[in-house]
């Protein structure tokens, strides 16, 4: 047998091969057709597991429609949460969320449907982004902020002992804090322009919504100043004291190194 000839059936056995593996694997997908709800689930989570989150959907979406009524369905439902927000369908992240709310408000896993609700709303701005460069998180506001603030409070509120409050609680404290925050720069941004209605109005918001951000002694601090320029000196005189009574020793100072929406540094 001559070299080229040795040399190219070694090719054609090479792809032969590689073929009848692709065949093998397309039969052995192909085969879930026939598989039951157990089965479908299994092959489903493995898939998540592994992070074949295209063929997990494939597979969960398979379930649920062919065994819509079965413990692995509503399991299969649960899980499609997690999976569309892994693999950046937010918008099917939160449908998933709401619709497994509705069918199964008395389900011992809600508090965790809620909070992944919340995580996907509170993900849609490029927080890691913003952290890399450095961006200050006052000047934006945060997108879709009160819908994450909502879902978290209700894991906080209703499902207090849930093994997703405590995260639930600190994400949604940093959220309210950085509204706040934004209100504030708003609100400096109209000082800075003689709008002494508008940047009282906004300061009042801060004080009167955010109670206990850390973006409260300065919102007091804008209202006595523009109730002073605008001759409104009761007023300002009501914010002195309110000032006084909660800030004897002026504004507290952040930990040194560390900023309040920083929550993710310990």
């Amino acid at each position: 047998m001559s070299a080229p000839y040795s040399h190219r059936l070694r090719i054609a056995a090479a792809v032969l091969m590689a073929a009848l593996a692709l065949l093998g694997g397309c039969r052995s997908r192909n085969d879930t057709r026939r598989m039951n709800a157990v089965q479908l689930y299994d092959t489903a989570h493995k898939a998540m597991l592994g992070n074949d989150f295209e063929y997990a959907i494939r597979q969960y979406e398979a379930l649920t429609a062919r065994f819509p009524f079965t413990s692995q369905a509503r399991q299969a439902r649960l899980d499609l949460i997690y999976v569309y927000y892994r693999k950046g369908e937010t918008e099917s992240a939160i449908d998933a969320a709401d619709q497994f709310l509705r069918e199964n408000p008395t389900h011992p896993r809600v508090d965790y449907a809620w909070y992944m609700k919340g995580l996907t709303n509170f993900e849609r701005t490029p927080w890691a982004i913003e952290r890399w460069f450095g961006v200050d998180m006052a000047k934006r506001p945060p997108t879709t902020a009160q819908k994450a603030i909502t879902a978290f409070n209700t894991v906080v509120t209703q499902y207090p002992n849930s093994d997703y409050a405590y995260d639930s609680l600190r994400r949604m404290t940093y959220l309210r804090n950085r509204l706040a925050e934004y209100e504030i720069y708003v609100a400096r941004w109209y000082v800075k322009r003689g709008a002494w209605v508008a940047a009282a109005q906004r300061a009042n918001d801060v004080v009167e919504q955010y109670d206990g951000a850390p973006a409260v002694p300065e919102a007091l601090q804008i209202e006595i100043q523009s109730y002073h320029q605008l001759g409104f000196n009761e007023l300002a005189a009501n914010a002195q004291r309110v000032y006084d009574l909660n800030f004897p020793h002026g504004p507290p100072r952040p930990p040194v190194g560390k900023r309040w929406w920083q929550f993710w540094r310990h």
